[in-house]
């Protein structure tokens, strides 16, 4: 009998937690917004470059991106992250990782990378993964993790290409939400 009870009481809670779950609003524990700029080498730039193309599609440049939406091109960054747009402006840390354009049919990368930090206003790092359809105007790509300020917090960043120049440069809007801060 204590089975059949059990077995009534399951499905009416679960309906509960379902229905409950639905109408709840999250908010950011931790809200940052930073701009990260990268200047990928092109084989005349070494001075500036903050990026490099480390593989290519067989046959192809490692200092051109690839034909046909960039397929294959695997790219490496230690770019600077500042606090506005501007790229001459003091930089708060570096974005490190790399990108890897996956798609053949559209501009889309795969991103992992990390903003690791060395200012007075943050100290540590933030991890970010995921995929970057570069066609949207914005993509949210997953937070999934940090050291020291940002030790054990998760969430979503939101990008935007906010400033774009042939294949040599390009800028991000970076907007952070963290929604588990320790």
């Amino acid at each position: 009998m204590m089975a059949l009870k059990t077995c009534i009481l399951l499905p009416f809670f679960m309906l509960l937690v379902v229905s409950s779950s639905k109408n709840k609003q999250y908010k950011p524990c931790k809200q940052l917004v930073l701009y990260f700029h990268d200047i990928i080498y092109n084989g005349k730039n070494k001075e500036n470059a903050t990026s490099a193309i480390v593989a290519a599609p067989q046959g192809a440049n490692l200092t051109i991106l690839a034909g046909q939406f960039h397929f294959g091109n695997i790219a490496v960054f230690d770019d600077p992250i500042t606090l506005d747009n501007n790229l001459h402006s003091k930089p708060v840390g570096r974005a490190q990782g790399m990108y890897l354009y996956d798609t053949k049919n559209t501009y889309t990368a795969w991103l992992g990378f990390s903003f690791v930090f060395n200012s007075s206003d943050y100290q540590g790092s933030i991890n970010f993964v995921g995929a970057d359809p570069l066609m949207n105007k914005t993509r949210d790509i997953s937070v999934v993790g940090g050291t020291g300020d940002f030790f054990m917090h998760r969430g979503v960043a939101t990008l935007m290409t906010d400033s774009f120049e042939g294949e040599v440069y390009f800028r991000l809007r970076v907007d952070i939400k963290f929604y588990e801060c320790w």
